[in-house]
């Protein structure tokens, strides 16, 4: 069994974040491990290459988690081998003024990757039904019309906006974007634990923010709230993957193992030579070999 397969979800089962497992037993070596992550960093590269030149499909790769999770490490190593030029990494913070004059979509879809390109979300449109479900009083500073109080910040509220993204994922979807979807999910020891290191460590302290801390004091309502949001917008066609991620190493494995088996699921290629184009080739050819 292939990890996007171990790790698929699609909605058709209920959702227990605490039956999932933070971490896996009997993983291979670490030495191993790497040196699957780079043999799957080389074929990102090749699958790359051919979506880059056909420009036809486009891939979008969206990273949910808790802080500490491994979001930005993640990115980082798994994405080492792609060339810049047809990759884009969106960080989504903080609405600007600007962002909250307009739908809470429109900011997500300045970014969603062009033809041939990956595009990543480091953090995405989903924390609009994260974050806001937490501390609703966020949707009231929204400006939105008709929410005036808190109490309409309910549960209808979502899942109108669960249809929302379930409706813009199908959109990208049948315009040949390739959504892939990862929730690295972290045990709240393991969690303390990276706490810990961001304050013990000098060179890790720049990592530390006292919102972390003040975050973790909501852990369930973040779990109840990402069990929900998950239950919600997973699809067969658009499916989330819950990965263990309590070990950095193997959910970087993981996570490069599901993206490279699903990109091999589009009919890339590289552009077929017209006859004309061959003829124009083989002149060219011709033309530099009388310069030796």
């Amino acid at each position: 069994m292939t990890f996007a397969k171990k790790f698929f979800y699609d909605g058709k089962k209920a959702l227990d974040l605490n039956q999932n497992l933070t971490a896996v037993e009997d993983t291979p070596a670490k030495e191993v491990i790497k040196q699957q992550l780079v043999e799957n960093i080389k074929k990102l590269a090749e699958l790359q290459g051919k979506l880059y030149a056909q420009n036809r499909y486009g891939v979008l790769l969206v990273f949910q988690a808790l802080d500490a999770a491994g979001k930005d490490s993640m990115i980082r190593h798994v994405m080492s081998g792609i060339n810049p030029q047809g990759c884009e990494v969106t960080s989504f913070k903080q609405p600007s003024s600007l962002e909250l004059d307009h739908d809470y979509l429109w900011r997500i879809h300045q970014h969603v990757p062009a033809k041939g390109n990956i595009g990543i979300f480091n953090r995405s449109y989903y924390e609009d039904v994260l974050v806001s479900r937490v501390h609703p009083e966020l949707i009231l500073n929204s400006h939105l019309a008709g929410i005036t109080q808190l109490d309409q910040v309910d549960g209808q509220f979502f899942d109108k906006r669960f249809e929302d993204i379930t409706y813009f994922e199908n959109y990208l979807a049948r315009n040949g974007i390739l959504i892939l979807k990862f929730f690295l999910h972290m045990s709240k020891e393991e969690q303390r634990l990276r706490f810990l290191r961001r304050i013990e460590l000098p060179s890790h302290n720049w990592k530390f923010s006292e919102a972390d801390i003040k975050e973790r004091q909501y852990w369930d309502d973040y779990q109840q709230a990402y069990q929900i949001a998950i239950s919600k917008t997973a699809t067969k066609k658009n499916p989330w993957y819950l990965i263990p991620s309590d070990d950095k190493w193997y959910s970087r494995m993981c996570v490069s193992d599901i993206i490279v088996d699903r990109m091999k699921e589009l009919p890339l290629h590289y552009p077929a030579m017209s006859e004309g184009k061959r003829a124009e080739l083989k002149q060219a050819l011709n033309f530099l070999k009388k310069e030796e």
